[in-house]
């Protein structure tokens, strides 16, 4: 009798063997991706694959501290990854729309992974899986910052994922150079079933407030066909202007800008596609002294603009995908094709304004070389107007990011970031300092009508992963910079100016903030007998 119960279980088990047998050929026998569009596929079932902040099959990560964090966090509803897909069950098979989606899904905070790949194909029918990883979405912000010699202080809470819904809720009170203030932000990507976007942002400041409501159904993938928005933003605050990173004058400024657009687009064709947009903008700006200023006034003019606009986007779809170039072990998307968008308004008396004007703006961005080896992204920009024949507050800039990749650790970066301005209004300035790319310099360190600032960096990427939870990479840099042309305040440019120094970045891997610790050493080695020959900034930044 037991010998009976012995050859069953042994047949038993030798038909499992060959059911997982036959199952791992078949996924081996998967016809690749440009196959399953040659052929015409069709999909079938969508399976989601989640996983959890922590995952526990890792002996690494199943600890009891982990195991409830994964207990307290709510993972991200089906219903919110699914509404993001661009195709679904029926739909022919499309691996530049699997692409897209991916990065659709990468763009959300919280989630750092989106992977989707076939898993069965039979009869003509496909079957995705769409892997995500969540992330711990509940973020106390305690933080203290110091860059370019001042200190940022934050104490509040944010809530990226709010119920695994995908909404941000953001409660935080702030200290800065320029103000307090007391932020509740509340924003949804995907409000109801749709596309469309809304964002509450609430700011009660030492020196005025700020509230602005947006709600947007956005051309949210390269074959959208049509795009509508609004925007409302009630603003008063104190300005200051800056000389030798210290507060020099100051003024009040109150803002009302509203604006409603729609757009236009035939849709993703020979691998680009054109939008249009048509709108209009309220743009009314009233300046006036600071009450009981303890600074002198540098009152700019007010300036009220009201205008239609129509505007053009093209953008090419070529991108590719890397890793450990702005960010450690996460996978980035880089867009290689042409991108260029472009404005123009004409605001009239005739409409409200208190002056006629041609408003224009134009962007363009383009990669170059190989993500694999050596790659540059550009972006140009030009905004300004034109009014009685001349142009007022016309900015031309351009920046640059070189990335060569030396290893799969290691990494050349420079940057160059430089703008030519016009006849600025004077809430405008271009400024260099500590926050523009010169860490070794106090914040608005000098003013002008053009400036460029240098940057070279050797990035190292480690292994090293305390606890599982902050990846670590260091950088050696060197930053140059100036300014060019009229101080507001009648200063003298001090000519190039110059740092060097060292610093370790910690990429906090589990959290949607996505923040990068920035921990520097900078050495400046010009500039003014007030400047403190060595600087530590500590900031949080979403690059490297």
């Amino acid at each position: 009798m037991n010998t009976g119960i012995d050859i069953r279980i042994q047949l038993a088990v030798a038909l499992l063997a060959a059911v997982a047998a036959t199952l791992a050929v078949a996924d081996d026998d998967l016809p690749d991706n440009a196959a399953l569009d040659a052929d015409g596929a069709v999909i079938g079932t969508i399976v989601l694959d989640k996983s959890d902040v922590f995952d526990l099959s890792n002996p690494k990560e199943n600890n009891w501290l982990y195991r409830l964090a994964n207990r307290l966090h709510i993972m991200t509803r089906d219903q919110v990854i699914r509404k993001q897909l661009l195709f679904e069950s029926g739909d022919d098979y499309s691996q530049r729309l699997v692409e897209e989606t991916e990065r659709i899904l990468r763009r959300n905070v919280y989630l750092d992974k989106a992977d989707i790949r076939p898993v069965r194909y039979e009869n003509g029918v496909v079957d995705l899986r769409v892997a995500t990883h969540d992330l711990w979405s509940l973020d106390p912000e305690i933080s203290l910052t110091r860059s370019g010699g001042e200190n940022t202080s934050r104490v509040g809470l944010e809530e990226a994922n709010l119920l695994g819904r995908g909404q941000t809720l953001r409660l935080v009170r702030e200290e800065d150079v320029d103000r307090r203030a007391t932020v509740f932000t509340f924003s949804d990507r995907h409000l109801g079933s749709d596309w469309v976007s809304a964002t509450l942002h609430l700011a009660d400041n030492s020196d005025g407030h700020s509230y602005l409501l947006s709600l947007a159904r956005p051309f949210y993938a390269l074959d959208t066909r049509w795009a509508t928005g609004m925007r409302l933003l009630d603003d008063d605050r104190e300005e200051a202007l800056y000389e030798l990173g210290e507060e020099a004058a100051e003024f009040n400024k109150e803002q009302d800008y509203y604006s409603a657009w729609g757009g236009w687009s035939k849709g993703l064709r020979n691998g680009r596609t054109h939008r249009w947009t048509a709108g209009f903008v309220y743009d009314d700006n009233v300046f006036s002294a600071v009450p009981n200023g303890a600074l002198p006034p540098a009152i700019p003019e007010d300036r009220k603009l009201v205008y239609p606009f129509i505007g053009f986007q093209m953008v090419q779809d070529d991108w590719v995908t890397a890793t450990n170039r702005n960010q450690i072990d996460l996978t980035e998307d880089f867009l290689m094709g042409t991108q260029f968008y472009a404005t123009l308004g004409w605001s009239d008396e005739a409409f409200g304004a208190d002056r006629d004007a041609l408003v224009y703006f134009g962007e363009i961005s383009q990669g170059f070389g190989s993500m694999e080896k050596t790659s540059m992204q550009m972006l140009g920009r030009l905004s300004g107007r034109i009014e009685s024949g001349e142009a007022v507050n016309s900015v031309l800039a351009l920046d640059a990011r070189l990335y060569h990749n030396q290893s799969e650790k290691r990494l050349f970066y420079a940057a160059l970031h430089g703008a030519v301005g016009h006849d600025p209004d004077l809430d405008h300035p271009i400024e260099i300092g500590g926050a523009d790319g010169l860490r070794g310099y106090p914040l608005r360190y000098q003013s002008g009508d053009a400036r460029l600032v240098v940057t070279v960096e050797q990035r190292y990427f480690t292994d090293w992963y305390p606890f599982r939870l902050v990846r670590v990479g260091g950088a050696i840099f060197a930053d140059a910079g100036r300014v060019w042309g009229d101080n507001p305040l009648g200063g003298e440019p001090l000519g190039w100016l110059k740092d060097v120094g060292v610093g370790l970045r910690f990429a906090l891997t589990r959290s949607a903030s996505r923040k990068v610790i920035h921990l520097d050493f900078a050495f400046p080695l010009d500039g003014d007998p007030s400047i403190d020959n060595f600087q530590i900034l500590l900031e949080s930044r979403h690059r490297f």
